[in-house]
């Protein structure tokens, strides 16, 4: 994984934020201090590439201890995505990893980036890039319930219906994945008031760039390569929808903007057993 990052600079200099050397040079693979944290979390967000390039991103959950840091540059998961994911074999053989490790309930992620390798039932993560993000739009939720492991229902299809578009005016929170050359992946959580993102139709989606750290790593990613890959959990039910497709930066306006083009969608009933209670929203989020 190169150190310098050439999208992540240009998109600093048109934010006017940021500078050299900041973004991924801060950072190296060493889990470090934050090992404690990755063992005793739930939830993860993956993001990786299928054979013809396209980039998903998922959601895997599991008991405490799932993720386990065996040594100071390996992030063990204990979870595969399920059946009908299209990230099911995307690490069969060794490939860019992005994932970010969310506990809700503490408003706290970790960032690790890295190459993994399906083992059994399990991903093994050599990291590259381990970094803890701001608790900034994160919403505060607790499990509240384990159901019973039913089977993953997957359905796809090459736009949004109309109970999908409206699972994503509603949601408060998604994963985006993105990767290129010589960076490797990245997956980062977007979050705000019910309605931050905007369905245009069917195939188009947008939503607002929030000020952040000014690392700017997912938009520095799509700068170079505009592939990526969104996914929305369902936090009351356990499902998810993946959309996969092409994000380009709006510049226009007063508000820098995301719009994003769907090639693909999976939604899958039944992808986590977990279910959520939401306690409150972030008090950073804008009004959507």
């Amino acid at each position: 994984m190169s150190r310098e990052h050439a999208g992540e600079q240009e998109v600093q200099r048109r934010a006017g934020e940021g500078g050299p050397g900041w973004g991924s040079p801060m950072f190296d693979g060493e889990v470090g201090v934050f090992g404690r944290f990755l063992r005793r979390q739930r939830l993860v967000a993956i993001s990786g590439a299928t054979p013809d390039g396209a980039m998903w991103s998922t959601v895997l959950t599991g008991d405490e201890g799932f993720i386990d840091v065996p040594d100071d540059r390996t992030m063990v998961i204990h979870a595969l995505p399920p059946v009908g994911d299209p990230l099911r074999d995307a690490f069969d053989e060794p490939a860019d990893i992005g994932s970010v490790v969310m506990a809700p309930q503490a408003l706290r992620r970790v960032k690790v980036a890295g190459t993994a390798q399906r083992e059994g039932d399990r991903l093994v993560v050599h990291t590259e890039q381990v970094l803890g993000n701001c608790p900034k739009y994160l919403q505060l939720r607790s499990v509240v319930e384990e159901q019973a492991s039913a089977s993953p229902e997957a359905t796809a299809s090459r736009e949004l219906s109309l109970d999908q578009q409206a699972l994503i005016r509603t949601a408060d929170t998604f994963f985006i994945g993105s990767r290129a050359s010589g960076h490797g992946a990245d997956a980062n959580h977007r979050g705000g008031q019910p309605g931050f993102v905007t369905v245009l139709d069917e195939r188009r989606i947008s939503w607002p760039d929030y000020v952040g750290n000014s690392f700017f790593m997912t938009l520095g990613n799509l700068q170079l390569d505009p592939r990526s890959g969104l996914v929305f959990l369902d936090w009351q039910t356990g499902r998810t929808l993946q959309l996969t497709g092409t994000s380009r930066i709006n510049w226009d306006g007063a508000d820098r903007t995301v719009e994003f083009e769907v090639a693909g969608v999976v939604d899958i009933e039944h992808a986590s057993s977990l279910r959520w209670q939401l306690h409150a929203y972030s008090r950073f989020n804008p009004p959507a």
